[in-house]
């Protein structure tokens, strides 16, 4: 005898199953692939792609997502993630990744933490939960720049490689609760891992 469960508890299941998916269409050459790894403490949807034999691949090592090409070059990483320390707010463990990696620390006493805007006209919002962030010179920083720079070149990064960039796109995103912090390098193009469905993990007991 099958029991029938009311419509409502099978939307639900309906939507459980329907949101642990990719939130776009792989392009051709291309397959999904679910990545969930401990030390990396995240889950996320990856690409796997191979250009007539040209094969590009996504894989996890310590705290970062790396993207490798079979025909050479350096491994990039597009995703690393931070611990956020006890007691520690997550802007507050953004300001200290981003001072850390910082060389130049007039950069890190002059480029303030703003809420990061994707200007593409198609842009689509950050989930429910989370937030994204970049640094911005502040107001004296931004007036020296713009009198050196040439209006025919695309300008440095003014805050530096973890900052705000003018050809790129790359932030940092916090998710509600969690105990890390991302650094999210997206690119020029759609990512090869779906920036929309990121999922910090919990942290192991």
């Amino acid at each position: 005898m099958h029991r029938i469960l009311p419509f409502f508890v099978l939307l639900a299941a309906t939507n459980a199953i329907a949101e642990d998916a990719p939130s776009r269409v792989a392009p051709q050459g291309c397959v999904w692939k679910k990545l969930s790894d401990a030390a990396l403490g995240l889950e996320a949807w990856i690409q796997h792609c191979d250009y007539h034999g040209r094969k590009i691949n996504l894989y996890a090592k310590g705290n970062a997502l790396l993207q490798h090409y079979s025909d050479g070059g350096e491994d990039e990483k597009l995703i690393e993630t931070f611990d956020v320390r006890a007691g520690e707010k997550p802007e507050v463990a953004i300001k200290r990744v981003f001072s850390e990696h910082t060389p130049d620390k007039s950069l890190v006493a002059r480029c303030r933490l703003e809420p990061y805007k994707d200007e593409a006209p198609e842009a689509k919002r950050a989930p429910a939960g989370v937030a994204r962030y970049t640094f911005l010179p502040n107001a004296a920083l931004k007036k020296e720049l713009e009198a050196k720079q040439d209006p025919g070149d695309i300008p440095e990064p003014p805050c530096g490689d973890w900052g705000y960039t003018p050809d790129g796109i790359q932030y940092f995103e916090t998710h509600a609760g969690a105990s890390k912090i991302l650094f999210v390098r997206a690119g020029q193009d759609e990512p090869m891992f779906d920036e929309q469905t990121l999922r910090i993990l919990p942290k192991a007991k």
